[in-house]
């Protein structure tokens, strides 16, 4: 409210300078918070393990076994938290060197997590299966830069 005083210029009254206090008030504690809550996502993204491929080249021994191996190794893979990426009947191209026949790709969450699965019994009961149906090639995990 403007108070008009003879001769004089307006002057504010308490109120509203109480009002443009309280909206300064707000508005340094949202800038405020929003730059906390910037430093705090950044520092958390900085944390996140990065994610890791389990690449192996192979090829198909026994066609039928093949599709029984197939549906065990991926249900032992999301068991444990891996992502077939189901690129082991895609098609691969080479620009150096001889391509492998088939190449299948795992994603883990961590490099930790890939190589726990790889030394784990989930891995090592598909034996006996992976063994009629594929012959590894050569397998390897890969762990993604930050």
């Amino acid at each position: 409210m403007i108070v008009r005083t003879r001769g004089l210029m307006p002057q504010t009254t308490d109120r509203e300078e109480y009002v443009m206090n309280s909206k300064f008030k707000i508005a340094l504690a949202v800038v405020a918070g929003t730059a906390l809550g910037a430093a705090a996502m950044q520092g958390l993204h900085a944390q996140a393990k990065p994610k890791a491929y389990q690449v192996t080249e192979l090829e198909i021994i026994d066609e039928a076994a093949w599709k029984e191996f197939m549906v065990a190794v991926r249900a032992s893979q999301q068991a444990a938290a891996g992502r077939n990426l189901r690129t082991a009947r895609g098609k691969v191209v080479a620009f150096v060197g001889a391509p492998p026949k088939h190449v299948g790709i795992t994603e883990f969450d961590s490099l930790d997590q890939a190589v726990a699965y790889r030394n784990g019994p989930a891995f090592k009961d598909l034996d006996p299966l992976r063994n009629k149906a594929i012959k590894i090639v050569r397998q390897y995990t890969v762990e993604v830069e930050n």
